[in-house]
């Protein structure tokens, strides 16, 4: 049987401190890395407010860097972001102040580029049907909003009568 490494509150801090400063972390994360390190239920609680209380843990400022992050890295849009903020319990304040991060004209400029990449990338495909289909999963998969998403659709891939 393998000896697994036990921490001290005080190391325990220090380690999720440099956790914390290395990138923004949510709460979800750092408590998860602390049961990871087979900290109670009691140390847990007492290092995250530790963290709290000297900025090294700040939900709002985690939820703004990963929406900013996400658009315009990987080019998400807003509904993919929400899903995956409440999946790691972001309050919906703090999902609102998120996405306030995203200036309206960037947003839809990335998904008008987007639209236009993908439209390229379908040009050797034949059938319209397909061609409308592949271009809607490709943007809804990445969280744009249906609205925007099926009125391109429909604007780019227009049936010829």
């Amino acid at each position: 049987m393998k000896h697994q490494k036990s921490f001290t509150v005080e190391e325990a801090t220090r380690k999720l401190e440099q956790y914390c400063v290395y990138q923004e972390r949510c709460h979800k994360e750092v408590a998860l890395k602390l049961r990871e390190m087979h900290m109670i239920s009691v140390a847990i609680d007492q290092i995250i407010t530790h963290l709290i209380q000297h900025n090294f843990l700040n939900e709002t400022r985690f939820a703004q860097s990963f929406a900013r992050g996400k658009f315009n890295q990987k080019k998400w849009g807003k509904q993919r972001i929400i899903r995956e903020l409440k999946q790691r319990n972001i309050t919906s304040y703090n999902i609102k102040k998120a996405l306030q991060e995203i200036p309206e004209d960037q947003y839809l400029k990335t998904f008008n580029l987007l639209v236009e990449k993908r439209l390229l990338q379908l040009s050797s495909e034949k059938n319209l049907q397909k061609k409308r289909k592949k271009l809607a999963d490709y943007l809804l998969y990445r969280g744009w909003e249906s609205h925007l998403v099926w009125e391109k659709v429909n604007e780019c891939c227009k049936t010829k009568n």
